[in-house]
């Protein structure tokens, strides 16, 4: 699942690059039936937003708009990703993005702004968040744990335009392909809660595999594997 211009490039500089592209990519890892082509583009978005891989962005976005991804799930990814990948790489997908919804006549009109009806907020979960980050770090960063609480938890992560499971998913793909495993239990546990499936966070391992590269799917396969033991004792 490379673009042309891609993998002609990559036949002339690297020819055994692009028979493995070939054989373990375009013929076997997109028709895997354990993730969906739309989920399998969600995961290869928010992992190329993460590298700030403008090049293959612009290709994968159409992927993502073909395999039933909406224009306004692809702008709430590049927003929730503005917090969990940073600022300037969202700003660069943003403009790869816009250059793709003029090509297919996407009106910015229909996509969502700030002010949308968030959903309803789990009040139990979100106390106990709030108290554990309060209670570990409160006293070395106020300023973060505020906007942990107000920008993060209390609207973005409320926000309509893209589902929990799939926040949960474009953030987990965020942090696995940025190396920061560290921050994947919780969001892990937080997307199998929203009903990503065993099955399914195993499989964005497999997918990131191509993407992150083999080195940080490793340093993460420890993490699943404790998560998943975690919810599944022997």
């Amino acid at each position: 699942m490379i673009s042309e211009d891609a993998q002609g490039a990559v036949a002339e500089v690297a020819p055994a690059m692009a028979a493995y592209s070939e054989r373990f990519i375009e013929k076997d890892l997109w028709n895997r039936p354990e993730l969906s082509r739309r989920d399998r583009s969600l995961v290869t978005v928010a992992a190329l937003i993460s590298r700030n891989d403008t090049a293959e962005l612009p290709h994968y976005l159409n992927v993502a708009l073909e395999s039933g991804v909406t224009p306004t799930e692809i702008s709430e990814t590049i927003t929730h990703l503005a917090f969990y990948a940073g600022w300037p790489n969202a700003t660069s997908a943003a403009l790869v993005a816009r250059h793709i919804f003029a090509q297919r006549h996407i009106a910015t009109a229909s996509l969502p702004d700030e002010k949308v009806v968030l959903l309803p907020l789990d009040q139990e979960k979100e106390i106990q968040r709030a108290t554990l980050v309060e209670s570990n770090f409160g006293k070395v960063a106020p300023g973060v744990v505020k906007y942990t609480t107000e920008a993060l938890f209390l609207d973005l992560w409320l926000r309509p335009g893209l589902a929990p499971r799939d926040r949960s998913l474009v953030t987990v793909s965020a942090l696995v392909t940025a190396g920061q495993v560290a921050q994947v239990p919780y969001h892990l546990n937080r997307a199998m809660d929203n009903g990503l499936t065993r099955t399914q966070a195993s499989e964005v391992l497999t997918q990131l595999a191509f993407v992150a590269g083999w080195p940080n799917i490793f340093s993460a396969l420890p993490v699943f594997k404790e998560v998943f033991a975690g919810r599944n004792p022997a």
